[in-house]
């Protein structure tokens, strides 16, 4: 778990690695109800243009958000999360996740958080796929 004390601006975190298997694609759209063709329908997303499927923004969200609150732990909060989409995630790629801190906020007194915002980037072989921001607040060390 990440705490305002402990984090400073510069700060890299670790990279995730994520396998883009079919799989991953079509039940991730699904799930959040994108019925698309252009991401379950190989013939349908090439009659469109598209080389393949491919992954749906909300997957993307949900990947970004996952990738942020893995590194803070339990206690981080979302607050804020601004994504522009580049290059698709089609599948047999992978997708690498980076992120840097790009401030910290002083620790509000009221609520014991400080105020942190991470640069996030995600990249495949054709490029990124995702660049952006994430705020969020993480406890000062000592409080919840």
């Amino acid at each position: 778990m990440v705490t305002g004390s402990s984090i400073a601006v510069g700060d890299v975190l670790e990279p995730l690695i994520i396998p883009l298997t079919r799989t991953l694609i079509v039940s991730t759209a699904i799930a959040s109800r994108d019925y698309q063709d252009v991401h379950h329908d190989h013939e349908l997303a090439q009659s469109r243009g598209s080389k393949d499927i491919f992954m749906n923004i909300l997957t993307t969200n949900g990947l970004v958000g996952r990738y942020i609150t893995d590194w803070s732990g339990p206690s981080g909060h979302l607050q804020e999360v601004k994504i522009r989409l580049g290059a698709p995630n089609y599948p047999g790629d992978t997708m690498t996740l980076t992120g840097t801190v790009e401030s910290v906020g002083a620790v509000d007194p009221t609520t014991g958080r400080a105020t942190v915002v991470v640069a996030i980037r995600g990249a495949n072989s054709l490029g990124d796929h995702v660049t952006g921001t994430v705020r969020l607040t993480v406890p000062q060390e000592g409080t919840k």
